[in-house]
Order: structure tokens, then sequence, then C-alpha cells
């Protein structure tokens, strides 16, 4: 597990505002052996032009109308060729230049680890002065998933041959992609992950799943979907349940 090859991929559309910082952080990582790769989805505003400050040696990039969010994670994947794989959305950040060789430093002491859940921060603004939330990997259960509550998906870190066991993400779901694939991973292929405090991600609040309440209806909609269509019961109740729990991620609580 020695000198082990990270593919980091990085999905953005119209990221002008934000996606020079997260492809920074990527590219100030101390760790030396990563494969960063940046998969746009045909941005009409100035992104590319934004990264094309950078030489093309320094992370692959496809450019190309896809089919939503997993689609995109999905091209990316499939052109990852590292040993672990990870994701950083265009709206987020590493938040120091070792985060990659902590991540790494996991997997070489557990050389049957399959996968490692970090924690991540979460922010209002992209300053990330100060968070709103921090969303510990440590305290996740397996039974969390019951009530619609999942690992911090961008602290998760997996190896590819695991990830060849779980499958790509199911790009028929458009906010929950990411709760079927931790599901699929965690409690149905029984992948060994390592749940740890350590902080991986700064996270700018203001994704697909916590733009507005019309969006939280549909993913909970999906969250129950996606546990119905594996066995797993439950109901609205014990989804919106989540939100009273989601209160003790909140910074002085």
């Amino acid at each position: 597990m020695n000198n082990l090859k990270v593919s980091i991929i990085t999905v953005c559309f119209n990221a002008e505002k934000t996606i020079l910082k997260t492809v920074k952080s990527v590219l100030n990582q101390r760790y030396s052996n990563i494969e960063y790769i940046i998969i746009d989805g045909a941005s009409t505003d100035n992104t590319l032009a934004e990264l094309s400050a950078y030489s093309n040696n320094e992370f692959k990039l496809i450019s190309e109308k896809d089919n939503g969010l997993y689609d995109a994670i999905n091209k990316g994947i499939s052109l990852a060729s590292g040993d672990i794989i990870g994701l950083l959305h265009s709206d987020d950040i590493y938040p120091n230049e070792d985060v990659i060789s902590t991540v790494v430093s996991y997997f070489q002491e557990d050389t049957l680890l399959e996968a490692l859940s970090s924690s991540v921060e979460i922010y209002k603004t992209d300053n990330f002065a100060k968070p709103y939330r921090i969303y510990k990997a440590n305290k996740f259960k397996n039974w969390q998933f019951k009530i619609g509550i999942q690992p911090p998906h961008p602290g998760f870190f997996i190896t590819k041959v695991a990830f060849n066991k779980v499958g790509y993400y199911r790009t028929q779901y458009k906010i929950s992609g990411d709760f079927d694939w931790l599901l699929r991973a965690i409690v149905l292929n029984h992948i060994k992950v390592k749940f740890v405090p350590f902080v991986s991600v700064f996270m700018l609040d203001g994704g697909l799943s916590s733009s507005g309440w019309k969006s939280k209806v549909k993913m909970n909609n999906e969250n129950l979907r996606i546990l119905k269509s594996h066995g797993i019961y439950s109901n609205k109740f014990l989804i919106y349940l989540k939100y009273f729990l989601k209160i003790f991620q909140i910074r002085g609580l």
C-alpha cells in the first residue's frame, strides 16, 4: 500500500465564483501522487476561462453536457486510475495542504481498509471563516440511514477495488444519488469503513439537497424510494425526524 495513487474528481457547472479556490486546494496538497480530474457540464459562464490559467498537465479537464450531477461523477470515476477515489465539489475546499496525506495514512495503517469516512465542516460563506455546522463522520451509525441520514459524502474516500464492488451512482436520482450509493456501499456491500473525526473538507452550504424546502421534500421522497427499493423500512415521520437530530450539528451545541 505504499505510494498509493489518489484520484480526486471535481464536478462543476457555472462555478466561476468558487472553482479556483477548489482547484488550488487540490493542487496545493503536499502529497505528490494525485490524479486530478475536473468534469465540467459545458459551463456558460467564465468557469473554463478561470481554469485556462492552469497548464494541461495539472489536471484532466472534460467539458461537455451531462445528465446531471451523478452522471458527471460517473464520468469522472470512469476516468480515474487511482488506488483511492475522492470527490471534491466545485464550491468546497480542502482546509489544509496535508488532507490527502492524512487520508492515505489511514489506508496505509490498515491494508484491509476499503473506505474512509471523514468529517466535514459546513459554512455559510466562501471565506470559510466560521463553520455553521460540523458534520462528524464518527457520530454516524448505520441505523441512521432509516431516517435519511448518511455519512458526509464529500468526506468519503474509497478504494477503486471497493468502488467496483459497489458500482456507479444511479442517475435516476437527481438529489439523493449519494444517499443510495453510500447505502449500497456500507449496508448492502458491507465494505470495511473507518469513521473518523478528522475534518477533510470545508463545504459551502447550499447544494442540491439544501437549496430550499422544495428540494428537501424531493430529497426526502427520493430517500424513501431508495430505502424501499432496498427492502429497508422507513416512513415520512422517520425521514423528517433527522432535522431534529441535525440541530446538534450546529456549532456551539
